[in-house]
C-alpha cells in the first residue's frame, strides 16, 4: 500500500528558475532554513537530472508531476513525489508552485498471511526468474529457477552464480552478468546444451537486465530465462534440411549423391549412422528394376556415414551387395513406400536383426536404440532404401524426425534419379560416339599417325568432337578432325552423319574447299529438316552447326592441300624442330550458308608433323585462347621420342586436370614414297599407244617382281587408255605406284567422268569397265586441275 509522511512540500519558482518561497514543511523534509535557498536557482536541490517528460511538460508551461531526487542538507538524497502548477504574477510572467510528499511503500498487514502482488507475480511467473545485487549476488529466486538449478534459495543465496555452480558455462553467465551491471545494458543471450542433471541437449534464451533506481542507477540485475528447446530442434531440422538442398545433387553422379546425402544427415547432428542402398541398376545408372512381389532383392550399399570413425557399425561394406529376403522389414518398407521408424525392441526389427549375426552384434556393440527407415523415392519409381541411426544422441527418433528424414530422402531421390539418368545419357552417347569414331588408325604408307580422344567427364554431357583418317586414291591419305555445336546424344548423331557425310565426299576425291562446300550445304539441310521438334521446342533454328578441317597429304609430291570451316588452324612442326601454325583462311563455321571456303597447297618436308586437334585442348578453363596457343608450341617444340609420347606430353602440358569439354588431338609424321615405287609415262593420243603403254607397265611389273600380277594390270591399262585416247584427250599419263597395293592410274584432259554400262549382245563396246571392275579391288575417278585421272587398286600377290 502507498502512505505518505506528513511533512507537505511547498515551495513557488519565479520566472527565472529561483526560490521565492520556502514552506515550514520544505524545511523540516529537506533540513534547510528559508534564508538559506530563497533567491538561489532551484536547480541547486536536485540530485538527479529530472525525468524526461517532467523537463518537456514545464518548458511547455503544462502542469507536471513525477518523481524527483533532492538533496538534503546533510547530503542524503530524498525521492519526493513533486507536482508543478503554473501560475501568472501581477506583471503576466510565469511562477511554478510545486508541492510533494515523500511515496513510502509498506506491507500489508500482517495477518492477511500474503506476499504484495508484484512479489506474487515474479514468484509464480512460469519463467525462471532470478535477482541479483550490485556484487552480482543472489537475492532471490523463484520456484521454477531452483528447479532449474537444482538447489533451494536459502542454498543460493549470497552467492554469485559461478560460487552456485562451479563449471562451464557458468562462469561465462557471471562475466556476463558483471558486465550487466558494470554497462547498466540489457544483454540477451542464447545457449544451448545439457542443464544440472539432464541428459537431453536444451537450449534456452536469457534475459539479464540491470535494475536501476529513480536516478538511473544501477543496484543490481535481474536474470530471466526461456526454455527455447523446441525452437531450436526446429530450427536445426530447418539448418538439416537447408543443408541438403544446399550440398546434395551436387554432382552428377550417383554415387556421390549418394554419400553426400549420408553427409548432411550425420554432419547436422541428425543421426548417428547412415547406409544407402540402392538397387543395383540405379546405382550402375540404368532403369530401375519393378519390385516384383514375394521376390528377395538384391542392392548395392553405395554410401554409409557414422560419427565414428570408420563406421565401424556397418557390416555391408560400401560398393558390395545386401539381400533383402521377403517378409523382411526391409523389404516391406520398400514395397510399403512410406518411412517407419522402430526401437531395437520392436518384433518386427528384432527379426530383421537376429536373422543377421554380424548386425545383431553391431546393434548391441555400438547401443544402436534408434532406427529409421525411409524408402528412396523419385517420380513415382523406388530407387532404394536409406537406413538412419542413433546411438551417441539420446534422444530416439521423433515423428517429426521422420517427417524431416522423409523431406531428406525425397530432395535426395530426385538428385539421385537425375544422376542416373544422366549417367544413362551420357553413356548411351560416349558409346554412339565410340561407335562413330575410327576403332583404330589405318597403317599408311604416307604417314605415321597417333592420337588422343577425351570425352568430357563433367559438364552437361559429351560432346560432338570426331576426327578420322580416310585412305584416299594414289595413296593419298585424307586428315579430318571436326567439332559439332552442343553436346549429348543429339550431338553424338549430327557428329556421325557428317562424319560419314565427309567419307562419302572423300570417295569423290573432291577438293578440300569443295568438300566443305558440300557438308555446309549438308547442315543448313539438317536443321531445316530437324526443326525443333527433334531438338526440343526450346531450341531454335541454327542450332546444327559446327567446325572441321579437311587436309589431304599426297606421299608422292609431298603437297598438303587443307581448307578450314572456322576450325583452329593445324600447327606444323619442321624436322629441325621449327613450330608454326599453318597460315589458312578461317572459313565461316558449317551451317553459315552463302560463304567461300578457301584452299591452302602446302609443300611438307619428309619427317614433319602434323598437329590437328579442337578447342577444347587449347580453351581450357584455366587459360584463353592465346595462352593455349603458346603452350600447344611449347608443348610440340620439345622433342618427346614417338607420337604416343608426344601425345601424352600435349595433353600433360595444356590439361592441368579433368578437360571440361571434349578433346581431339591427332599427329601425323609424313613420310615421302619411294621413288623406286613410282613410276609415271606421259603417251601420245596415238591408238599405238595402248600396246605400248601395257608393254611399259608389264616390264615395271617384272622389275618390282610382280609378274604375277601382269596379265591383269596389262588389261587395265589397255581398257583404260584405250579409253583415255577415245573420250578424253590429251594430255595423257599413265602411272603406277606400288604401296600397300598395287596401284594403276590413267589421266587424261577430258573432265566427264566415265561410268559402267551393261552392254548388250550385239554392242561392240561398253564392256571396258565392267572387265576393270572385275579385274581390280577397287576402282574411281577423280577431278584433277587439268581434266581427270580413273585409277584402280589390285591386292599385291601373297609373298610380296
Amino acid at each position: 500500500m502507498e502512505g505518505r509522511v506528513p511533512e507537505d512540500l511547498a515551495v513557488v519558482v519565479d520566472a527565472d528558475g529561483a526560490i521565492m518561497v520556502w514552506s515550514d514543511g520544505a524545511r523540516r523534509l529537506l533540513g534547510y532554513e528559508p534564508a538559506e535557498l530563497v533567491g538561489r536557482p532551484v536547480v541547486d536541490l536536485l540530485a538527479a537530472r529530472l525525468p524526461e517528460s517532467t523537463r518537456r511538460h514545464a518548458a511547455e508551461g503544462r502542469r507536471w508531476a513525477g518523481e524527483v531526487a533532492l538533496r538534503h542538507r546533510d547530503g542524503n538524497r530524498v525521492v519526493v513525489r513533486l507536482q508543478g502548477t503554473p501560475l501568472l504574477d501581477a506583471e503576466g510572467r510565469r511562477l511554478w508552485l510545486v508541492t510533494g510528499t515523500v511515496p513510502v511503500y509498506t506491507a500489508a498487514p500482517a495477518d492477511h498471511g500474503a506476499l504484495p502482488l508484484w512479489d506474487l507475480t515474479l514468484a509464480q511467473l512460469p519463467v525462471p526468474v532470478a535477482v541479483y545485487d550490485r556484487d552480482a549476488r543472489l537475492v532471490a529466486a523463484n520456484e521454477i529457477m531452483t528447479e532449474v538449478m537444482g538447489r533451494s534459495e536459502e542454498e543460493m543465496k549470497g552467492l554469485t552464480l559461478w560460487e552456485i555452480e562451479p563449471n562451464p558455462p557458468f562462469d561465462a553467465y557471471d562475466r556476463l552478468q558483471r558486465e550487466v551491471l558494470r554497462t547498466g545494458e540489457l544483454i540477451f543471450h542464447e545457449e544451448h546444451g545439457k542443464a544440472p542433471g539432464e541428459i537431453r541437449p536444451h537450449a534456452w534464451s536469457m534475459f539479464m537486465s540491470p535494475l536501476k533506481d529513480e536516478t538511473g542507477a544501477v543496484q543490481g540485475m535481474s536474470a530471466t530465462v526461456f526454455d527455447t528447446t523446441e525452437q531450436y530442434w526446429a530450427r536445426r531440422r530447418l539448418a538439416v534440411l537447408n543443408e541438403a538442398s544446399l550440398r546434395i545433387g551436387s554432382t552428377l553422379d550417383v554415387t556421390r549423391t549418394a554419400e553426400e546425402m549420408a553427409e548432411v544427415a550425420v554432419a547436422g547432428g541428425f543421426a548417428d549412422f547412415v547406409t544407402v542402398d540402392l538397387l543395383e541398376s540405379v546405382a550402375l545408372g540404368d532403369e530401375p528394376e519393378q519390385l516384383p512381389p514375394d521376390t528377395p532383392v538384391t542392392l548395392r550399399r553405395t554410401a554409409q556415414r557414422s560419427v565414428l570413425e570408420g563406421c565401424p557399425e556397418s557390416v555391408v561394406a560400401p560398393g558390395s551387395t545386401t539381400r533383402y529376403p521377403v517378409g523382411t522389414l526391409p523389404l516391406r518398407t520398400l514395397a510399403a513406400g512410406r518411412g517407419a521408424r522402430h526401437r531395437p525392441g520392436d518384433p518386427e526389427l528384432r527379426e530383421w536383426l537376429v536373422a543377421s549375426p554380424g548386425r545383431a552384434e553391431s546393434v548391441s556393440r555400438h547401443l544402436i536404440h534408434s532406427v529409421m527407415m525411409v524408402p528412396l523415392r523419385a517420380r513415382g519409381v523406388t530407387l532404394g532404401l536409406v537406413h538412419f541411426l542413433r546411438h551417441r544422441t539420446p534422444d530416439p527418433f521423433s515423428e517429426d524426425d521422420l517427417l524431416l528424414a522423409e523431406d531428406i530422402v525425397a530432395r535426395a531421390a530426385v538428385s539421385v534419379d537425375n544422376a542416373r539418368r544422366f549417367t544413362r545419357e551420357r553413356r548411351t552417347a560416349l558409346a554412339l560416339q565410340r561407335s562413330l569414331l575410327p576403332e583404330r588408325l589405318p597403317k599408311l604408307a604416307a604417314m605415321d599417325l597417333a592420337y588422343r580422344y577425351l570425352p568430357t567427364g563433367a559438364g552437361a554431357d559429351i560432346g560432338g568432337d570426331w576426327f578420322d583418317v580416310i585412305p584416299l586414291s594414289g595413296a593419298r591419305v585424307a586428315l579430318v578432325v571436326g567439332d559439332v555445336v552442343g553436346h549429348g546424344i543429339h550431338a553424338s548423331a549430327t557428329m556421325g552423319r557428317l562424319r560419314t557425310a565427309v567419307r562419302t565426299l572423300a570417295d569423290v576425291d573432291l577438293a578440300p574447299d569443295e568438300l566443305l562446300t558440300q557438308l555446309d550445304d549438308l547442315v543448313i539441310r539438317l536443321d531445316r529438316e530437324e526443326g525443333p521438334e527433334a531438338r526440343g521446342a526450346e531450341e531454335a533454328s541454327g542450332q546444327v552447326g559446327a567446325t572441321c578441317l579437311y587436309a589431304v597429304y599426297d606421299p608422292v609430291s609431298r603437297r598438303c592441300t587443307m581448307a578450314r570451316a572456322g576450325h583452329p588452324p593445324p600447327a606444323l612442326v619442321t624436322p629441325d624442330g621449327g613450330v608454326r601454325f599453318l597460315d589458312l583462311p578461317a572459313g565461316p563455321p558449317l551451317g553459315l550458308g552463302g560463304l567461300p571456303f578457301e584452299a591452302v597447297e602446302v609443300q611438307l618436308e619428309e619427317n614433319s608433323l602434323l598437329a590437328l586437334y579442337t578447342d577444347g585442348l587449347i580453351e581450357a578453363p584455366g587459360h584463353d585462347l592465346e595462352i593455349g596457343t603458346a603452350l600447344l608450341r611449347q608443348a610440340l617444340g620439345s622433342p618427346a621420342g614417338t607420337l604416343e609420347e608426344t601425345c601424352d606430353q600435349v595433353l600433360h602440358t595444356l590439361l592441368a586436370g579433368r578437360p571440361t569439354d571434349d578433346v581431339v588431338l591427332m599427329l601425323a609424321r609424313t613420310a615421302v614414297l619411294d621413288a623406286g615405287k613410282v613410276r609415271t609415262w606421259q603417251l601420245p593420243p596415238d591408238p599405238a599407244a595402248v600396246a605400248r603403254a601395257r608393254k611399259m607397265a608389264g616390264e615395271q611389273l617384272a622389275e618390282w617382281g610382280l609378274a604375277e600380277a601382269e596379265f591383269a594390270t596389262e588389261l587395265i591399262v589397255s581398257e583404260l587408255v584405250t579409253n583415255a585416247l577415245r573420250y578424253g584427250g590429251a594430255p595423257i599419263e599413265l602411272r603406277l605406284i606400288r604401296d600397300a597395293t598395287l596401284i594403276c592410274e590413267v589421266s587424261d584432259g577430258s573432265s566427264t567422268a566415265p561410268h559402267l554400262r551393261r552392254a548388250r549382245v550385239f554392242d561392240e563396246g561398253g564392256r571396258g569397265l565392267l572387265l576393270v571392275a572385275q579385274l581390280a579391288e577397287r576402282w574411281g575417278t577423280r577431278q584433277t586441275p587439268t581434266g581427270k585421272t580413273i585409277w584402280t587398286e589390285q591386292a599385291l600377290p601373297a609373298g610380296v
